[in-house]
């Protein structure tokens, strides 16, 4: 059950880290193995890789920025890492499957 907790210590570090590259290296210490199994168990327990998981989850906090009134599409995008808002919006319709531009 140690594993456990040290994966769900990994997950807690990444959601405070959300906006940063995360340090792979601290997240496979958390979680009491290497960065590179970190990811192997990340992958196999949540079916889908740390990337991924990064990406739909910064997705999903960014819909929810952009619903606030006044906010502005390129804020939103320089936010979550994108250098344009036309990569923001390709990355967006990926996970949502709607357009913003």
């Amino acid at each position: 059950m140690e594993w456990v907790q040290g994966m769900n210590e990994a997950v807690n570090y990444i959601e405070e880290h959300i906006l940063e590259e995360p340090d792979l290296n601290e997240l496979g210490k958390l979680a009491g193995c290497s960065a590179h199994h970190f990811q192997r168990i990340f992958t196999y327990i949540g079916g889908i890789t740390l990337t991924e998981y990064l990406r739909k989850r910064r997705m999903s906090l960014a819909a929810v920025d952009l619903k606030k009134e006044n906010t502005k599409v390129i804020d939103v995008a320089l936010k979550y890492g994108y250098d344009s808002p036309t990569a923001f919006n390709r990355a967006f319709q990926m996970v949502h499957g709607i357009s913003l531009l």
